[in-house]
């Protein structure tokens, strides 16, 4: 039997990290004394190394629990969608290594585009065969009408600023595929409004907390809904890479943190961006 203190120099993992993953039920000690020290043997130690392995391939937390807790899951269907989605990232690296390679024969046009052409308008067809009239609206109210608004989409294709926003879409969803189907899969108008409804209310909730640590329980808790609820929203099967976007934003977009500012009080945004990135980054406080 080994303390967590060996296990933490043993693999690299610090003790906050283990005391975390025993809370959320990834990782639990073999024993926990009387003193509330933590023990582990062997049988456990082989688990946390298998933990790490898919820490390493970047599997969210919430789907390492799920792989762990049932061995009748089928690993192999899992590794292979992970697979898929490690090719996606590997493709778009390669495109950048090839046009970095042409950068230095002279070639000053470096190709990152993330949709082509034909992909955004295929996109675009399927955005607008899920929105309803109100919807279409308020881009024909922004564009001027809808054909107007499919040519702005077409230009995007050769914009660098829209592919990189386009890049960390993929890396949301996990991969074009992923991203094609959510497209496809929109909810309806009034399923959407609902869950905005329920982040606004999430939100404020959180809100009402500025001026208290926001690693307590109840800003957590509060968080994990707004997790939940986000993965429905977006339907991502990991809503971390989404979220932490969202409270950098919050953090430091100026515009943004005025308008919530606005909605919520001041000093709400900063405090939003602050409980979400803590969520994912800092375990909560717990004993030895």
């Amino acid at each position: 039997m080994k303390p967590v203190k060996e296990v933490s120099k043993l693999t690299g993992i610090s003790v906050r990290t283990l005391h975390y993953y025993d809370e959320i039920g990834l990782f639990r000690p073999t024993e926990v004394k009387k003193t509330g020290y933590r023990f582990y043997d062997d049988k456990a130690i082989d688990k946390l190394g298998q933990i790490l392995v898919f820490r390493e391939l970047d599997f969210p937390l919430a789907d390492i629990k799920l792989i762990m807790d049932n061995p009748d899951l089928d690993r192999n269907t899992v590794l292979a969608k992970q697979r898929e989605m490690l090719c996606a990232k590997s493709q778009r690296i390669e495109r950048i290594i090839a046009s970095i390679d042409e950068m230095l024969k002279g070639d000053q046009n470096m190709d990152l585009t993330v949709f082509d052409e034909t992909e955004i308008r295929t996109l675009f067809t399927d955005m607008l065969q899920n929105m309803n009239e109100s919807q279409k609206q308020i881009f024909v109210d922004h564009y001027g009408s809808i054909e107007a608004w499919e040519q702005y989409m077409k230009e995007a294709a050769s914009d660098e600023k829209v592919q990189k926003n386009f890049a960390k879409i993929v890396e949301w969803y996990g991969g074009k595929e992923a991203v094609k189907e959510s497209v496809k899969n929109q909810p309806n108008s009034e399923v959407f409004a609902a869950y905005q409804k329920r982040i606004d209310d999430i939100q404020r909730r959180i809100s009402e907390k500025k001026g208290t640590d926001v690693t307590t329980f109840e800003v957590r808790q509060l968080i994990g809904e707004y997790d939940f609820v986000a993965k429905q929203l977006y339907q991502v099967k990991d809503a971390e890479p989404l979220l932490m976007d969202i409270a950098k934003e919050y953090q430091e977009n100026e515009k943004l943190i005025a308008a919530l500012d606005s909605v919520y009080g001041s000093g709400s945004a900063k405090y939003l961006g602050e409980a979400i990135e803590s969520f994912y980054t800092t375990p909560s406080k717990m004993g030895q």
